[in-house]
């Protein structure tokens, strides 16, 4: 039986492993720390609340105090690591938040694992431990049209604040390992996306502004190229890495569905007139929505100036997991967009409540004007 601390688990991957590790390990403890800030959401775990087994701790992981109470007071043996803020915008207005939460608190956590599980008296009770660290493709920077896509080996080349304090993270999980022999690993996934996804991100913005009739806003030409994975096809990869990966090793986690940004937003459009044309009863929620007014979804794609420093291609080779650990995603793009869009459109409780947030809304009308135009 694990015991697991979960850091971020009440954002939109980590809720998302949650939910999946309780479905497969039942027995196992699962701590959940989050700081619930813009992006991280409790109710997101309301339906573990009942769970003897799960355990809420709002908290953050600079917080080195409350991490060491936290892993000794719970035996933790296996850290999660999910907790990071995420957003490429944000990071280019705000950078200093990035680099506190994902370089310094990454280190805290390091530094708290370390002294109990090596070098506290009770370390012997955790000769088997894991450090699990999750970070991005976006480490690698970006790849010319006719690269090869980047392997565990690849030079790290971030272009913005968020990937090169995620690639300063990555760094000092390898020299724990290296320096300490602290037992880690690290996966380096593609653009992830599935329920649970805060509405500042492209396929949960997309679903959402086409279900209030706002434009759409595409970056430049919208050409942008991208590898696409299920959430819970990521989940599946973890849960892998976690039970046979080895300590040390680095793996990419690609969901083999590589597109460009315009083709992942032409296809929710596709998706979502298709659900509004086989249930009727969607018309009148979602009154503002172009298949009410006889108009298809893509009419409300608006073109935008592109963001500073935007790569324009990630690619990911994934075969280091599918060989070692016999991965490989069961959704495909078409599929698990299916899958995501229906959950959004059962779900508009969840979504309705963050538009109403005042942080949400504050970001809205920063970034965008009335009609959904960006102001960037």
């Amino acid at each position: 039986m694990r015991r697991l601390l979960v850091t971020g688990g009440g954002g939109f991957i980590g809720s998302n492993f949650v939910h999946y590790w309780n479905t497969k390990h039942p027995d196992d403890l699962l701590v959940v720390l989050d700081s619930l800030t813009y992006a991280g959401n409790r109710g997101n775990l309301a339906a573990l609340e009942v769970c003897p087994n799960f355990r809420f701790v709002r908290g953050n992981i600079c917080e080195r105090v409350l991490m060491r109470q936290l892993l000794l007071d719970e035996a933790i043996d296996t850290v999660v690591h999910f907790a990071a803020e995420s957003h490429v915008d944000r990071s280019i207005v705000n950078p200093d938040a990035f680099i506190r939460t994902n370089v310094l608190g990454t280190y805290n956590l390091l530094e708290t694992a370390r002294a109990l599980w090596l070098g506290g008296s009770e370390s012997g009770k955790f000769a088997s431990h894991r450090f699990h660290h999750v970070s991005t493709d976006e480490v690698y920077g970006s790849l010319e049209s006719d690269a090869h896509p980047s392997t565990e080996d690849s030079s790290f080349r971030p272009n913005s604040p968020y990937a090169a304090s995620k690639a300063a993270a990555d760094l000092l999980v390898r020299s724990y390992h290296r320096t300490y022999g602290l037992q880690v690993t690290t996966s380096n996934c593609s653009n992830n996306y599935g329920p649970f996804q805060f509405p500042e991100k492209l396929v949960a913005l997309t679903i959402i502004s086409i279900l209030q009739g706002r434009l759409v806003p595409i970056y430049g030409d919208g050409m942008q190229f991208r590898d696409w994975l299920y959430v819970f096809d990521h989940c599946r990869a973890l849960e892998r890495i976690l039970e046979s990966g080895r300590p040390g090793a680095v793996y990419n986690i690609g969901g083999w569905a590589p597109r460009t940004n315009l083709e992942v937003v032409r296809l929710l459009c596709e998706l979502i007139d298709t659900a509004f044309a086989q249930q009727p009863s969607l018309r009148a929620r979602f009154p503002k929505a172009p298949p009410v007014l006889d108009s298809p979804s893509s009419s409300l794609l608006s073109h935008v100036a592109d963001r500073p420093g935007h790569d324009r291609r990630y690619a990911l080779n994934s075969e280091r997991i599918a060989s070692e650990l016999g991965f490989q995603p069961e959704y495909s793009l078409e599929g698990g967009l299916r899958r995501t869009v229906r959950w959004y459109l059962r779900n508009e409780d969840w979504w309705r409540a963050i538009l109403d947030d005042l942080r949400y809304r504050d970001w809205l009308a920063t970034n965008y004007d009335r009609d959904g135009r960006s102001l960037a």
